[in-house]
């Protein structure tokens, strides 16, 4: 627990003192962000805001990372415990840096052109395909040597893999690609509003950090054959999982105090795309593929209004809601921003505690 707790305060420190001073060098830098014409919505106001804040909690999160390890070899050593990076954290980190890198290259070329447009379509698709790819590969070939679990499982999974939902690894690899490209897209399109997906995922990624510690206090590998018929948790490295999640949320936890509404600073496709990718791999990590869209309610429901809105105006010429993602439907709606900001905090507050509590439950259910 101490280096989990000492991985998040060392990222909120890192990241609330460095936010500052990373604003004014890209304020400096004129890497301001460009302004979507959004109709009667304007968002004038942001115009110059400095973007590309992701890069300021991504590396608080692999310097926080790096504390919780050296904390974590200065305490006694235990069975099946390893102070080194694991694969489960160089895959966690990798998705978080490499899709981060993604969204780097889409608000490098917004900055350059004075542009909104960004990266195509098409090359945002490569390099998450890319990404989700290669670290679901290696997610899914290298077992522990001592427990012989994987990052990534070939079954899908509720709150831990469900045994009669195999899948073989080729289609795992699939899958942890779509789940991927899903969440980095989902938490994409939720940021728009001063601190909303900042705050969202924060609540996320809590959320993941009391999961993998949970699961590594019940882990499979701790309990002697003697309570094996006993409840536990089959996914690998749990307390790197956690150490990884409470870095990241306490990263967003500084980087927020500057993000609020009005904000200082904005993630940008740099953050954003950075923190979809490291919660899809926590999802896969966890196994809780499957209770993920009520843990991230507030992505799911912004995303499938934006898929709402396409299918409603192909078939019916008409819009469904006056624009989209949500958000900015209750913007022309009249709401100001910061309402619309901690009513949707609310909403994804809610689905994070659901989530848990199916978590729970389920564990209660080995001891009626």
């Amino acid at each position: 627990m101490r280096a989990v707790l000492a991985a998040a305060v060392v990222a909120f420190v890192l990241s609330l003192v460095s936010t500052p001073f990373a604003a004014r060098v890209l304020r400096a830098l004129k890497a301001g962000q460009p302004i979507r014409n959004l109709g009667a919505v304007t968002h004038e106001g942001k115009r110059g805001i400095p973007t590309m804040g992701g890069l300021v909690f991504i590396l608080a999160t692999v310097l926080a990372y790096a504390a919780g390890h050296v904390v974590l070899a200065g305490m006694p050593a235990k069975p099946l415990r390893t102070a080194g990076v694991t694969v489960t954290g160089f895959v966690l980190l990798g998705l978080l840096v490499c899709c981060g890198l993604v969204g780097f290259l889409d608000d490098w070329i917004k900055v350059r052109r004075k542009n909104p447009a960004g990266l195509s379509k098409r090359g945002k698709l490569i390099g998450q395909i890319a990404a989700g790819g290669v670290f679901g590969w290696i997610a899914l070939s290298f077992p522990s040597a001592t427990s012989g679990f994987t990052v990534g499982g070939d079954h899908l999974s509720l709150v831990r893999d469900i045994d009669w939902l195999y899948t073989g690894k080729v289609v795992a690899i699939v899958l942890f690609l779509v789940v991927i490209m899903s969440s980095s897209n989902a938490v994409n399109l939720t940021d728009g509003l001063d601190g909303l997906a900042t705050g969202a995922s924060i609540l996320v990624l809590t959320a993941y950090t009391v999961i993998a510690f949970w699961q590594y206090r019940h882990w499979c590998p701790d309990y002697p054959a003697s309570r094996a018929g006993e409840y536990c948790y089959a996914s690998r490295d749990p307390l790197e999982i956690a150490m990884v999640a409470a870095a990241a949320a306490g990263a967003l936890l500084g980087f927020l105090w500057w993000n609020t509404s009005p904000a200082r600073i904005i993630m940008g496709d740099t953050g954003a795309l950075g923190l979809g990718g490291l919660i899809g791999g926590l999802a896969l990590a966890t196994r809780t593929v499957l209770l993920t869209p009520v843990l991230g309610a507030l992505f799911v429901t912004l995303t499938m209004s934006v898929v709402l809105q396409r299918i409603w105006v192909r078939t019916t010429g008409r819009r469904l809601f006056r624009l989209s993602p949500l958000h900015h439907h209750f913007e022309r709606e009249g709401w100001s921003e910061v309402n619309i900001v901690v009513r949707f905090w609310i909403v994804a507050g809610v689905g994070v505690l659901v989530a848990l509590g199916v978590f729970y439950a389920d564990f209660l259910r080995a001891y009626p």
